[in-house]
């Protein structure tokens, strides 16, 4: 049975009144009737479990016992079901009986690295000062705008390089929502300029499937979304599974320092969308799940607009496609959390065996595949291996997108050679540092790639070059850092962050992360303690999250000893 098939049936069962009872609660009125007016007609499948959550989270402002309630008797589910997945994501607001409902106004203020320092701390004392009781001032993750920090967000609408008084205009203006954006290459554009061709020649037969697998294999494309697995690989394992197979698209950038998907996704969504059909023909999928980063709700209306408009004007007959949105929870980039979340449970790792490739979405064979990775997938067939390749540097071959933040004069999504230095990224595509600042230092790979010294500024940023070293590239998500930074501070934001992001499933990184960051807010670091908590998190944590969580501690001792007033090696 097919997820469309499977979801009409949903609907039919509610449309004849086929609705579970709550179990041990008797369900509000009021509350059940306000429900399934959201719900409407929709299915009431168990995957949907999260976007129904979102619709009452975005209509009252907060998640009410007896709404949960209701919608647990909707969906025929068990409280604690609901409950468990309403509470594990940081977007919702679950209030439970006898609690206070959160003020019905929220500003969200950014206190990751970047944004750190850009004087976010400040900010949040100084709105907190100036708005009084009636708004809630609210520290948060990562939001995906590092080139634009401190960055603070009303509802969905976001105040870059924020300051009170911005953000108080906009309070006044009364802006809730995000402006869709006007400089998309919709379909008639990217059709103009050359675009679906290639879907073309393959749906032709001018080119077959197994030619773009060769020449995907022939190049050094790879997962874009941090793990760097091979693309051309990846799609071989995938063509070789039984059918039917599914895709899960990783939209949910959720690494500090990154937000280079955001940028593509909302400048060219068609060239993305070109990707995907090419890989549901080549590997023969039948469903797609493009599971969007909550943070990007702009994005989430690009991404839909463009997908209406290729059903709307291209003729082809278009695979499943569903957007899912996420709910704020960084450990959903892991592969096996994203497709947990996508099926509407808290998004926990799995353990492997079985890999998603043979066992994933709703237990089927599954691509999962960063953004980026399907948007050039156009680009390498079209202009060959060969081209991509020869765009290295330092001996690395093909390009990459660096985010970059701090103190540089144009921060942005920057597309380089991959293996360009940082040295070199800074003064050939970032307009050199900030004036004033002095390079100090820098995350090649976000919060959790570690922290490397300016005398390392030579080293080749790709996949394979930094781990000599005690870091990595991921996402290429690059915080250059000043004379007037600290790297013991930068690490300590880092673990607080994956403190907050941990999913708890396992105790090393849950009480691991918590254990590394008080110590690290005392005044003298436990060096000895440190290294051994850091130990154990790599060892022992059953997904990336806390086996990388321990990078910046071990950078700070390594690279930064004066910092903590002690001898190290370099």
């Amino acid at each position: 049975m097919t997820q469309p098939e499977r979801n009409n049936d949903a609907v039919d069962n509610r449309k004849q009144g086929r609705r579970g009872k709550s179990k041990g609660r008797v369900v509000d009125l009021d509350a059940l009737l306000e429900v399934q007016a959201l719900l409407g007609d929709e299915s009431c499948d168990r995957d949907l479990l999260i976007e129904h959550l979102h619709k009452i989270q975005d209509k009252f402002g907060h998640l009410a016992a007896a709404h949960l309630a209701a919608l647990a008797q909707e969906m025929r589910l068990s409280m604690t079901e609901v409950y468990e997945v309403a509470s594990f994501y940081h977007h919702f607001d679950v209030v439970r009986e006898g609690e206070t409902a959160p003020a019905a106004l929220t500003v969200r203020v950014c206190d990751s690295v970047s944004c750190e320092m850009a004087g976010s701390e400040d900010l949040i004392g100084s709105l907190e000062a100036a708005l009084g009781d009636g708004v809630r001032v609210q520290r948060v993750p990562c939001v995906g705008r590092c080139d634009k920090a401190p960055v603070a967000v009303i509802d969905q609408y976001t105040v870059d390089n924020a300051s009170t008084a911005s953000v108080t205009s906009a309070l006044d203006a009364g802006h809730r929502a995000q402006p869709m954006p006007q400089d998309s290459i919709d379909f008639d554009a990217y059709r103009g300029a050359g675009g679906y061709r290639l879907y073309d020649r393959l749906l032709a037969g001018d080119i077959d499937g197994e030619a773009i697998v060769d020449a995907l294999e022939g190049t050094q494309l790879r997962g874009l979304g941090g793990a760097g697995f091979p693309v051309g690989r990846k799609w071989r394992i995938l063509r070789n599974q039984p059918a039917p197979r599914l895709c899960a698209v990783n939209i949910d950038e959720g690494e500090p320092g990154t937000f280079k998907d955001r940028f593509y996704m909302l400048s060219d969504p068609h060239r993305f969308l070109e990707g995907l059909l090419i890989a549901s023909r080549v590997i023969g999928i039948d469903s797609f799940y493009i599971y969007v980063r909550g943070e990007y709700p702009s994005v989430l209306q690009v991404v839909k607009q463009a997908v209406d408009e290729l059903a709307g004007k291209s003729g082809y007959a278009l695979p499943h496609i569903e957007m899912r949105r996420g709910a704020g929870a960084y450990i959903c980039g892991e592969e096996s959390a994203l497709i947990e979340s996508i099926e509407g449970k808290r998004g926990m790792p799995r353990l492997r065996p079985p890999y998603v490739a043979q066992a994933g979405l709703f237990g089927r064979p599954t691509l999962e595949q960063n953004c980026e990775s399907l948007f050039w997938i156009r680009d390498v067939i079209e202009k060959g291996s060969e081209w991509f390749d020869s765009q290295g540097r330092n001996g690395r071959k093909g390009l990459r997108s660096f985010s970059v933040s701090g103190r540089v004069n144009k921060p942005g999504v920057h597309l380089a050679p991959a293996g360009i230095t940082i040295k070199e990224l800074i003064e050939e595509y970032c307009g050199g540092m900030l004036d004033g600042h002095r390079f100090y230092g820098y995350l090649p790979g976000g919060a959790s790639g570690g922290i490397l010294p300016a005398s390392l500024g030579d080293i080749p940023l790709d996949f394979d070059t930094l781990q000599e070293f005690g870091c990595f590239i991921g996402s290429a998500a690059v915080v250059v850092l000043s004379d007037q930074d600290s790297a013991r501070q930068a690490a300590l934001n880092s673990l607080r962050f994956f403190a907050h992001e941990s999913c708890g499933q396992c105790t090393p990184c849950r009480v691991g992360c918590e254990k590394a960051v008080s110590i690290m807010e005392g005044d003298d670091w436990d060096i000895e303690q440190l290294s051994d908590l850091s130990e154990v998190m790599i060892d022992a944590s059953i997904c990336g999250l806390g086996q990388a969580a321990p990078n910046p501690i071990l950078s700070v001792i390594k690279y930064f000893p004066h910092e903590l007033g002690i001898e190290g090696q370099q």
